[in-house]
């Protein structure tokens, strides 16, 4: 199942934050084949509710309307999990691949001809090394 551009927690904390990917997320809303899963989307309300100071009220008025016409929210199922945890037991490890389930969870969710957008290093290098395209985002703003 294609889903086209794959926008990780990444993506969608730096468009919600005004970070410095910001500018190319928008871009690739506008290409009209953006798509996250679920809980990649939970990771970013997560990182932007914690470590951003926005509420779930704010986020969800800023964000939902984006979502609603721009991105497509992809449902994790049990042959999606299972793609991930494989995934995550081939590429994880703690010091030198620190993969998170929500990144599996994209890199599962991907097909031959989708690309995963991100400026996260151990998702790049997981990608890549499943032969799935990445289109880098500038780093973050964050420390």
């Amino acid at each position: 199942m294609a889903v086209g551009d794959l926008l990780d927690a990444f993506a969608l904390i730096a468009l919600a934050a005004d970070e410095p990917a910001a500018a190319d997320v928008e871009l690739l809303l506008h290409r009209g084949q953006a798509a996250t899963t679920a809980i990649g989307l939970a990771e970013a309300i997560d990182v932007l509710e914690r470590r951003h100071a926005q509420s779930a009220d704010i986020l969800r008025a800023g964000l939902g309307p984006l979502l609603d016409a721009f991105v497509r929210v992809v449902s994790v199922d049990e042959a999606l999990a299972w793609r991930a945890a494989a995934l995550r037991a081939r590429h994880y490890d703690r010091r030198t691949r620190p993969l998170s389930l929500a990144d599996c969870v994209l890199l599962a969710a991907a097909g031959p001809d989708d690309a995963v957008a991100t400026g996260d290093r151990p998702l790049k290098d997981a990608a890549h090394a499943e032969g799935i395209a990445v289109i880098p985002l500038a780093a973050s703003s964050d420390p």
